[in-house]
C-alpha cells in the first residue's frame, strides 16, 4: 500500500504542474490559421475538443484534495479485492468522513474526473455514480440532468447485477446493499412528485420532459414500470421467496441453498432480493394498494430475529409502512402493535443511533410513527403500552385532545399545500373543526408522500396547458379525504356508546328521542358502531401479514331484538400485587 501511495502521490505532482499550463499553450494552434501547406493533414475539430477535454480533465484532478485522491484508490482497490471490512470502513466512515470535511455544500469530483484513479474500472465507477448522486439529492438540490443521469447510473447497475453471464464476484455490505434500493426508490418518488408539477417547470426541462415523453413506446424514465420491474426481477433472480419459506419450514441449510439456486446462494443477491421485497412495499404504499404492499411481506416475519434487524434504517422502515398499510386498512390494533414495538426498540438503542450518519432520518421517523399511533389510538383506544401512550400525549398533547371529542361534521379536508386552521378566527371552532383539523394535521405530517402513477402530458402542448389550467387531486389529498370519510362516519359512536353504557336495555324509540333522530337514523348508527368495533387483527403474530381474525374492539357490545336493544359490557379483570393483564393479540 506504501508504495501504491508513493506511486500516486508522484503521478499527481505531475497533475499539479499541468493546473500551471495555459490550455492554449497545451493545445497549440496546429492545424490553424493555415501554419501548414495544404498538403499536411490538420487536426481535426473532434480531436481539438477531445484534447480540451483531456486537459481540463486532468487540471480537475490535480485540484481533488490529495486525501481525496488516496481515498478513492484505497475504495477502489477494496471493491476489487472484495475485502468486505475495508469496503464497509470506506462505506459508512471514509465516505461521510470526507463529505462534511470537503463537501458539505458542493458536488464530489465526477466519476470521469476521478477515473484515472481508478485505471476506468467501469464496476467502481457505478458504484461511484450511485453514492454521488445520493449525495446531490441528500445534500443539494438535483437538476434535471441529475435525474435524467442517476436513471442511468441505476439502468447500469441493475443491468450488471441482473444481465450478466452468471452471478458477478462482488461483495458489498448490507446496509449499502440497502441503502442501493432504498436510495432508488427515494430518486424515483422524487422524480415522480417533480414531474407532476409541470407549473413550476422552465423552458428547457419542459423541452426535455417532452422529448422523453414522445420516444418510441412511451418515456420509461424513472416510470413506475421501469421500477417495479427491477424490485421484481431482483426478488426473482434471487429467489428470496422460497428461501424465506424454507427457512419458516425447518428446512436444513443444504436445501435453502438448492431453493436459492446459483444467484440467491450468494449474499450480494440475497439480500438485494430481500431488501427488493421491503422496497415493494415502499413502492406500494407510495401508489396506495396497502393490500398488495403487505401481500409482498407474506414471506417475511416482523419479529428480531429477521434480516431486515442487521441495518437499523430497513428495520425502521419496514415497521413503519407495514403500521400505515394496516392503519389505511382500518386494522389500528395490528398498527398500533407495529408501531408500538419499533417505538420501544427505537427508544432501547438510541444511543446507539445517535452514532450512525443515518440517525436524522430514524428519528424523523419515530416522530411520524408517534404521530400515526396517536391516531389509531384515537380511532381504536388500547393500554398495549403506557409508556409509548405517554410519549405521545406529550408531543401531540392538544391534537389528542381535540380527535377524542364526539362530534357531528360536515367538514371538508384542507388542501396539503396550504395552513392547517380550524375555523375562522372570529368565531368559536366547533368540536367538529377541531377534531378533523387535528386529525388532518397529523396525517399529513405522518404519512408518505404520495405519487400518481401516471406522468401530465408533456408530449401533447394543448393537453399538457388544459392539465395545468386543471390539475388533477394531489394524492396526499385524495388519501386523507378517503381517510376522513372514515372518521365522520365514526363521529357520532362516542356519543351513542355513552347513552348504551348506562343500561343493560333500552328501548329503541327511547335512544332514538336521546339522539335526536329517527329510528331508521339510529339503525344506520348502531350498524355503523357495530362495524367499528369489530376489527380484524393478527392472532399472536401467526401467520402473514394480511392474516388475521374478527375480533371485538370495544368493552360494549348489544343485541337488537325487536324494539329492544339488548346491551352487554365486559368488565376487566382487577390488577393484583401491581400486575395488570396483558391483552392478547
Amino acid at each position: 500500500m506504501a508504495q501504491r501511495a508513493t506511486y500516486y502521490e508522484e503521478e499527481l505532482d505531475d497533475a499539479d504542474d499541468l493546473a500551471e499550463v495555459g490550455l492554449n499553450l497545451a493545445i497549440g494552434n496546429y492545424g490553424q490559421g493555415g501554419l501548414y501547406d495544404d498538403g499536411m493533414p490538420r487536426i481535426d475539430e473532434a480531436t481539438l475538443i477531445a484534447m480540451q477535454q483531456h486537459v481540463a480533465q486532468q487540471v480537475a484532478l490535480a485540484q481533488i484534495p490529495d486525501v481525496v485522491k488516496r481515498f478513492i484508490v484505497q475504495f477502489h482497490q477494496a471493491i476489487v479485492n472484495n475485502n468486505l471490512p475495508e469496503i464497509t470502513a470506506c462505506y459508512e466512515n471514509g465516505w461521510n468522513k470526507l463529505t462534511e470535511q470537503f463537501y458539505p455544500k458542493t458536488e464530489w469530483p465526477e466519476a470521469e474526473i476521478i477515473a484515472p484513479l481508478v485505471n476506468d474500472n467501469p464496476v467502481f465507477l457505478i458504484l461511484y455514480r450511485e453514492l454521488y448522486y445520493r449525495h446531490i439529492y441528500s445534500r443539494l438540490t438535483p437538476n434535471v440532468d441529475d435525474r435524467f443521469h442517476s436513471y442511468e447510473n441505476s439502468c447500469e447497475l441493475f443491468n450488471y447485477l441482473l444481465n450478466s453471464d452468471g452471478p458477478v464476484t462482488l461483495s458489498l455490505p448490507d446496509q449499502w446493499l440497502w441503502d442501493i434500493i432504498d436510495e432508488f426508490i427515494y430518486q424515483f418518488q422524487s422524480f415522480s412528485v417533480w414531474r407532476s408539477k409541470p407549473k413550476l417547470k422552465n423552458e428547457d426541462e419542459l423541452s426535455m420532459l417532452a422529448a422523453e415523453a414522445e420516444t418510441a413506446g412511451g418515456s420509461q424514465l424513472w416510470s413506475c414500470y421501469s421500477v417495479l420491474n427491477v424490485l421484481y426481477s431482483l426478488v426473482q433472480k434471487s429467489r428470496i421467496n422460497e428461501h424465506l419459506s424454507g427457512v419458516r419450514q425447518g428446512l436444513p441449510e443444504s436445501e435453502l441453498l438448492e431453493l436459492a439456486g446459483e444467484y440467491g446462494s450468494r449474499p450480494l443477491y440475497r439480500m438485494l432480493g430481500y431488501f427488493s421485497l421491503i422496497g415493494l412495499l415502499r413502492v406500494h404504499v407510495l401508489l396506495g394498494d396497502f393490500t398488495l404492499a403487505l401481500k409482498v411481506m407474506e414471506n417475511i416475519e416482523l419479529n428480531q430475529k429477521a434480516f431486515f434487524t442487521r441495518v437499523t434504517a430497513c428495520h425502521v422502515a419496514t415497521y413503519y409502512y407495514v403500521g400505515f398499510s394496516y392503519m389505511a386498512l382500518r386494522r389500528y390494533n395490528d398498527a398500533i402493535r407495529t408501531f408500538v414495538s419499533i417505538l420501544n426498540f427505537i427508544g432501547r438503542m438510541r444511543q446507539y443511533h445517535t452514532r450512525s450518519y443515518q440517525y436524522d432520518q430514524i428519528n424523523k421517523t419515530a416522530e411520524r410513527m408517534y404521530a400515526l399511533f396517536a391516531i389509531c389510538n384515537c380511532l381504536s383506544p388500547s393500554k398495549l403500552d403506557e409508556q409509548i401512550l405517554n410519549n405521545a400525549k406529550e408531543r401531540y398533547s392538544d391534537q389528542i385532545s381535540k380527535m377524542s371529542q364526539p362530534f357531528t361534521s360536515n367538514y371538508s379536508a384542507p388542501n396539503p399545500t396550504t395552513p392547517i386552521t380550524p375555523s375562522s378566527p372570529k368565531e368559536k371552532p366547533s368540536p367538529a373543526s377541531e377534531a378533523l383539523a387535528a386529525y388532518s394535521e397529523l396525517f399529513l405530517f405522518a404519512c408518505p408522500k404520495f405519487i400518481t402513477a401516471n406522468a401530465p402530458p408533456y408530449g401533447d402542448a394543448d393537453s399538457l396547458t388544459a392539465y395545468i389550467a386543471d390539475p388533477p387531486e394531489e394524492p396526499a389529498t385524495r388519501h386523507l379525504s378517503l381517510f376522513l370519510d372514515d372518521i365522520r362516519a365514526r363521529a357520532e359512536v362516542p356519543t351513542l356508546r355513552s347513552y348504551l353504557k348506562l343500561y343493560t336495555s333500552l328501548d329503541a324509540s327511547k335512544l332514538a328521542g336521546f339522539l335526536e333522530k329517527d329510528e331508521e337514523e339510529l339503525v344506520q348508527l348502531l350498524m355503523v358502531m357495530k362495524t367499528a368495533s369489530r376489527s380484524i387483527s393478527r392472532m399472536n403474530n401467526e401467520g402473514a401479514l394480511l392474516d388475521g381474525q374478527v375480533i371485538t374492539t370495544s368493552d360494549l357490545d348489544f343485541v337488537i331484538n325487536e324494539n329492544m336493544v339488548h346491551v352487554v359490557e365486559s368488565v376487566m379483570n382487577r390488577k393484583y400485587g401491581g400486575c395488570e393483564p396483558v391483552a392478547d393479540y
